[in-house]
C-alpha cells in the first residue's frame, strides 16, 4: 500500500480592496473581497517541505493590490486579469481560480443631487464573480461565473403550497395564500470565455429578470419559482450557458392572536400579523441548463452551496 498526495490547491483568501478613482471631481468607489487559489505541481511542498514551486500567498495578495492600482473594471474582468496572470506566472502553475465579491455603495443625495464623493452602503446584496483559468498562455481555457448573493425578495400573496404527501410526522397545513420570501444566491456561467460579454449590462439584465419573474410567477412551490426564474434568464440571454440558484425559504407564519380576543386572517379587512422564522428553513437549490451546451465542471469546482 502506498500513501500519496491527493487533490490540493492553495492561495490567499479574502483580500479586502477599496479602490477610489479621483481622476475627476466626481469620484468612483469600488469595494472588493478577492480570493485566489492556484493549481499545479506543489507536491514537494507537501511531502518534503520544498517551497521552490510555491508562489507565496503574500505575493498573491500584493498582486491583487497592484492590479487594482491599474483599474478594476467589472468584477469579471478583474478576475480574468488576475487568473490569467497567476496561471501564466510559472511553468509549474497549471491553473488559477479567482473569486471576487463586489459590495455596492450608493451616492448620498444632498439637496436632491447626488454628492460627488460621499457614499452609503447599498445593503446586504453582493455581486460575485468566479473566474477559473485551466492551463497557461493566451489560449488557456477560461470559465466565467457571474452572480449575486443575498438578494432578498418577498411577495405578500401569489404563492401556494399544497398537495404534498402527509405522514404521521406532518403537521404543516396546506395553504392557497401565503407570504413567500427568500434570499437568492445565483451564479450563471457564460458560454465560451465570456470575454466578448458586456458584463455590467448582462448582470443588470439578469438581476432584473430574476426579480420580475419572481414577482410575476404565481408560485405553487419555491422550486417552481426557481425554475421559472432560471428559464427566463436563459431565454433572454443566449450568452448564459446555465444558471444555478440557492434559495432558502424565509418562513412567515400567521401569529395566533386568539389569546387577545383578536382574529388574524388574510381576508383583506386590515393588517395581517406574521412572525418571521429565520431557522430552521427549507433550502431549495437547483440548476437550469441548456441541453446543447457542454458542461464545465471545473468552473464550479470550489464553489460551495450548489448541487
Amino acid at each position: 500500500m502506498a500513501i500519496v498526495l491527493g487533490p490540493h490547491q492553495y492561495g490567499k483568501a479574502e483580500v479586502r480592496v477599496v479602490a477610489v478613482d479621483r481622476s475627476s471631481p466626481r469620484h468612483t468607489l469600488v469595494d472588493l473581497n478577492v480570493s485566489s487559489s492556484l493549481h499545479g505541481d506543489f507536491t514537494a511542498a507537501h511531502t518534503v517541505g520544498d517551497n521552490a514551486h510555491v508562489l507565496s500567498t503574500d505575493t498573491q495578495k500584493n498582486t491583487v493590490f497592484a492590479f487594482a492600482r491599474d483599474g478594476v473594471g467589472t468584477p469579471e474582468e478583474f478576475g480574468l486579469r488576475l487568473a490569467r496572470h497567476f496561471a501564466g506566472s510559472y511553468g509549474w502553475i497549471t491553473g488559477a481560480r479567482v473569486a471576487v465579491e463586489s459590495y455596492g455603495w450608493e451616492r448620498i443625495s444632498v439637496g436632491g443631487a447626488e454628492h460627488d464623493h460621499s457614499f452609503r452602503k447599498a445593503g446586504a446584496e453582493v455581486r460575485t464573480a468566479v473566474v477559473t483559468v485551466d492551463g497557461s498562455g493566451p489560449d488557456a481555457d477560461a470559465h466565467v461565473l457571474a452572480g449575486l448573493a443575498d438578494l432578498v425578495v418577498l411577495k405578500t400573496t401569489g404563492s401556494e403550497f399544497r398537495g404534498f404527501p402527509r405522514d404521521r410526522y406532518t403537521t404543516l397545513a396546506e395553504t392557497r395564500d401565503r407570504v413567500l420570501a427568500t434570499a437568492v444566491t445565483a451564479r450563471w456561467r457564460y458560454t465560451g470565455t465570456g470575454t466578448d460579454v458586456d458584463f455590467d449590462g448582462t448582470f443588470a439584465g439578469v438581476r432584473t429578470t430574476l426579480l420580475e419573474t419572481f414577482a410575476s410567477t404565481h408560485s405553487l412551490a419555491l422550486q417552481q419559482s426557481l425554475y421559472a426564474m432560471g428559464e427566463a434568464v436563459l431565454e433572454r440571454f443566449p450568452q448564459v450557458a446555465e444558471i444555478r440558484m440557492s434559495m432558502p425559504n424565509r418562513h412567515h407564519f400567521l401569529q395566533d392572536l386568539s389569546a387577545y380576543g383578536l382574529d388574524n386572517t388574510p381576508d383583506g379587512t386590515g393588517a395581517v400579523v406574521y412572525h418571521a422564522d429565520d431557522r430552521p428553513y427549507g433550502l431549495i437549490e437547483g440548476a437550469v441548463l441548456r441541453d446543447d451546451v457542454p458542461p464545465a465542471d471545473i468552473a464550479w469546482r470550489g464553489t460551495p452551496g450548489f448541487c
